[in-house]
């Protein structure tokens, strides 16, 4: 296996990887700004308050787009395995 062929494999994982992510981030991202805010607000400091939420945005949001994100995997190995063949010379 040549190194242009190894970076463009890494570059196609690494992006696969940041694709997938990136909604549960956001998500995660925007849910604990809100209550982040809302804590600010009513001067309630308690841990509870903010990992509450964030859970269960994030296991709402992982139900949604967990169709979404086996499809884009899906895509991703087989392509990868319909190329293989070249990665071995």
């Amino acid at each position: 296996m040549e190194t242009s062929q190894t970076i463009v494999l890494l570059r196609n994982t690494l992006e696969i990887a940041f694709f997938l992510a990136a909604p549960l981030l956001g998500i995660a991202t925007l849910v604990s700004l809100l209550v982040n805010v809302a804590q600010v607000l009513t001067s309630l400091q308690d841990q509870t308050i903010s990992h509450v939420p964030r859970l269960a945005a994030m296991a709402a949001a992982a139900l949604l787009l967990m169709p979404w994100m086996l499809r884009r995997l899906m895509v991703f190995t087989l392509a990868m395995w319909s190329d293989f063949h070249a990665l071995l010379r």
